[in-house]
């Protein structure tokens, strides 16, 4: 139902019309009416009597698109592409396949529209990186998200919460006349209550507001008593004709109400409504001044993009302003959201590099930097769409049609840490920029890894109550590893890491290095391992000259033998390690001591700490 929402009332376009015949006249007058479940049974028909062909087969496909019904979309998406077509139904088609899973298949679509689309963003976007799937997953997880029970059978989205009043669209009144679109009712406005406990009771129409059309979503004051909300343009008799095809078009249209006597009155059409395009799901800011909304209209670089439209103290609206390429592309954008902060706005869109279908994403539309996509689990391969989010409640809810219908969800915030780390030289305390600087959870995985700015700064957000470590490095300075305690609160913390010069770890017979730990039993270089050896090779190729032999020692618990192999192992393995980073062979060399010479003499009586000194490997410079 949530399609309606973003098409706004206009067909997607199909194939050449010059492939329509009186075959497919019946299936063909159905899409135009926006009646797909029906229009669907006929083409399928033709394909059943023989009379299928690639206009049928791409008519079933959008039909199918259109319902957001991605495994009969990629089926009759590939009968279709079996002859040349349109960019646009590539770039479909690779909507459908992420949202059935299937991403190599679709970046095989992706790379024909962006063949036929060069200059499209999204075909720009693609090409800059293309293999972007994994990146998404790795994202740090933001929310918990949960269903609820307020959800139905039919359609329910749009989600908003005002104080313990609980707002959403449905589509759940069985009892009015079904749409064609899907074979749902019409739309309605709901109000529920929100409970101390998280549930959400006692749902009910909002009459005042409701027609016989669609209506909802809603956007609310923050003193409640102005209400803006979506409502078919029909409700005002406002249409265009389609004499053709006897029909009465209608848009999607923002309409304003306010409160009085405990209810919804003076209902009033915004005054940049029209029947030329569509305008729908509002938002209003916090402070009231702006309304934030999706339209079709004049000056959209896509189908549907986002617009704002100030609003002055006196009631009247400016001009809408496109918020441009930063939040709209030529897909669509839709359902905003304005923060309380006035200024993070959320936003769906299907012409981003997302899972597949919708993906929710998030801006600062004050400090001006990129969308950030909300991530698993929000986001998944279905669509997911119309996000809000309740500051007093530090809860959010958002739409989603995963489990085969769209349906209303919770979205917990995962407390979260900003951690700013500030490179420096520890020597002269001056800045360090390009800088590389990791940060490692508490199990030894590289989470992310960034280079730091012209001020020597990286920040990360983490979870709460987790212990993490930064890896900074850079070029002719001794990296090292600062830790980050866990905290219990969300907020920031501050790591100030200081970098020595690398001359500070080469001694004239030695490079010192912390230990090189490997696994128990293992000879296989970790990860930890590597960010220490990481120091021999950068002080290797500052020293073109320098010859290296590395020693590998154990402790003295095992036998002899066992010990001299497993430690000529590791040797042979931290010489490799070094060689595959561009240090030429002949300038290292390893070999294995086992228990032969140990740090500390201590016999059988050795304590633990004893045993970790004899562990050690040595990097000794020969030449």
């Amino acid at each position: 139902m949530k399609n309606l929402y973003i098409a706004l009332s206009f067909v997607i376009a199909s194939a050449s019309l010059s492939a329509q015949n009186k075959d497919t006249a019946k299936a063909d007058k159905l899409v135009e009416r926006y009646e797909y479940v029906d229009a669907a049974k006929e083409y399928l028909s033709l394909v059943e009597k023989g009379k299928g062909d690639p206009y049928v087969y791409k008519q079933l496909a959008d039909t199918y698109y259109n319902m957001f019904n991605g495994a009969e979309a990629v089926k009759w998406y590939a009968k279709a592409t079996e002859t040349q077509q349109d960019a646009e139904t590539y770039y479909r088609y690779a909507q459908m396949l992420k949202s059935n899973g299937k991403y190599e298949e679709a970046n095989k679509q992706m790379q024909k529209f962006a063949g036929l689309a060069p200059n499209d963003s999204r075909a720009k976007t693609f090409k800059e990186n293309p293999n972007y799937i994994p990146r998404l997953l790795d994202k740090q997880k933001m929310y918990d998200v949960k269903s609820l029970d307020i959800s139905s059978d039919k359609s329910d989205f749009g989600p908003v919460l005002y104080g313990n009043e609980f707002y959403f669209t449905s589509a759940r009144n069985g009892a009015r006349k079904e749409y064609g679109w899907n074979d749902e009712p019409f739309l309605d406005i709901y109000k529920a209550s929100y409970n101390d406990d998280g549930t959400i009771t006692a749902a009910e129409t909002v009459n005042a507001l409701n027609s016989k059309y669609h209506d909802g979503p809603v956007t609310m004051s923050s003193d409640g008593n102005v209400v803006y909300f979506t409502s078919d343009s029909f409700r005002e008799k406002e249409f265009t004709r389609d004499r053709k095809n006897r029909l009465k078009l209608g848009r999607n249209n923002i309409f304003r109400a306010t409160r009085e006597g405990g209810s919804w009155a003076n209902i009033t059409p915004m005054p940049f409504n029209s029947n030329a395009y569509s305008t729908s799901n509002p938002s209003l800011s916090r402070d009231g001044k702006t309304l934030y909304f999706s339209s079709d209209m004049p000056g959209s670089l896509g189908g549907v993009d986002i617009w704002k439209v100030s609003i002055s103290a006196d009631g009247t609206y400016g001009t809408p302003e496109n918020l441009g390429k930063k939040i709209n592309t030529e897909g669509n954008e839709s359902f905003p959201f304005i923060a309380d902060d006035n200024s993070t706005l959320y936003f769906a869109s299907a012409g981003r590099q997302g899972f597949g279908g919708l993906d929710i994403y998030m801006i600062d539309l004050a400090k001006g930097t990129d969308a950030v996509n909300l991530g698993k689990p929000v986001n998944t391969e279905k669509d997911d769409f119309s996000f809000t989010f309740n500051e007093a409640k530090k809860t959010g809810f958002f739409s989603s049609n995963r489990n085969g219908n769209d349906d209303i969800f919770g979205a917990n915030p995962i407390c979260g840490i900003d951690v700013l780390t500030v490179v420096t030289d520890a020597k002269t305390g001056a800045i360090l920029a390009n800088a590389s600087v990791a940060i490692v959870d508490d199990k030894k995985n590289v989470i992310s890894t960034e280079m730091t700015n012209a001020k020597g700064e990286v920040t990360y957000k983490v979870e709460c109550n987790k212990a993490y470590t930064i890896q900074a490095s850079k070029d002719g300075y001794e990296s090292n590893v600062f830790p980050v305690a866990a905290q219990s609160k969300a907020g920031q913390t501050k790591v100030d890491a200081a970098l020595q010069p690398i001359e500070n770890i080469i001694t004239e017979n030695e490079i010192l290095l912390k230990p090189i730990y490997f696994e128990f039993d293992k000879s296989n270089i970790t990860q930890e391992g590597a960010f220490e050896l990481d120091k021999v090779v950068q002080v290797m190729k500052g020293n073109p000259n320098m010859v290296i032999l590395v020693k590998s020692h154990t402790d003295n618990r095992g036998s002899d033998a066992y010990n001299m192999s497993l430690s000529d192992r590791r040797a042979k393995s931290t010489v490799q390690y070094v060689i595959s980073r561009g240090v030429k062979a002949a300038r290292i060399t390893g070999k294995g001591m086992g228990e032969t010479e140990p740090k500390v003499d201590c016999g059988e009586a050795c304590t633990e700490e004893q045993h970790a000194q004899n562990r050690r490997s040595e990097f000794l410079i020969v030449k």
